[in-house]
C-alpha cells in the first residue's frame, strides 16, 4: 500500500462537502475494521446493524473530526462506543439448542466457542484477532486502519493467538 492509499484526508474533506461517493470509499476502506471491532463485543446477529449505525453516526458527525488524518482511529472509537452502548440498551437472550450430532451444529458451536474465547481476551488482542481471523485483514492493513504501528499489530497478533490457543485448549491465561 502506498502512502497516498492510506491518506484519508481528501476523502474526509470531500465527504464533509457532501460527496457521498467519497464517503462510500471510506466505508469500503474501513467497514471490515468496524465489523471486527463490533463483532468482538456483540452477538454476530447484531453486528451488521451496528456497523451501519457506526457509519451513519460518522457521516452525521464528520464535521466534529478535527484531524482528517485521524479518521480511522476516530471511527474505531465510534464503533467501540456503539458496541458498548448496545450492551447498556439490550437484554441478552441465550439461545437454547437441542443436542444434535449434525455437522453444521457442531461447526456453529465451535465458532461460538472460538468467538467467546476471543472475546475473553483484552481489547487489543480481541480487536486485532477479529480483524485478522474474521475479516481477513493483513497486518499492514490493520496497522494502516487503526493507527497502530506494524510492530504493535504483529505483537498483538502473536500474543493474542497464543492466548487464544490456550483458551481453546482449556488452559489458563
Amino acid at each position: 500500500m502506498t502512502a497516498d492509499a492510506l491518506d484519508d484526508t481528501p476523502l474526509v474533506r470531500a465527504s464533509r462537502d457532501g460527496d457521498r461517493s467519497a464517503f462510500g470509499r471510506l466505508y469500503t476502506r474501513y467497514s471490515r475494521m468496524v465489523h471486527a471491532i463490533v463483532l468482538a463485543r456483540v452477538p454476530p446477529a447484531e453486528a451488521d446493524d451496528l456497523v451501519q449505525d457506526v457509519f451513519l453516526s460518522a457521516m452525521r458527525d464528520l464535521h466534529a473530526l478535527r484531524d482528517e488524518r485521524a479518521f480511522g482511529g476516530w471511527l474505531a472509537t465510534i464503533a467501540r462506543n456503539r458496541a458498548n452502548g448496545w450492551h447498556r440498551s439490550s437484554i441478552e437472550l441465550v439461545e437454547l439448542t437441542e443436542t444434535s450430532h449434525d455437522a453444521r451444529q457442531q461447526e456453529e458451536e465451535e465458532a461460538r466457542r472460538a468467538l467467546a474465547a476471543i472475546r475473553s481476551l483484552s481489547a487489543a488482542y480481541r480487536e486485532t484477532l477479529m480483524m485478522r481471523l474474521v475479516e481477513g485483514m493483513t497486518g499492514p492493513e490493520i496497522a494502516a486502519r487503526t493507527g497502530l504501528t506494524p510492530d504493535s499489530v504483529r505483537v498483538n497478533l502473536h500474543r493474542g493467538m497464543k492466548l487464544l490457543r490456550e483458551a481453546l485448549e482449556g488452559g489458563t491465561r
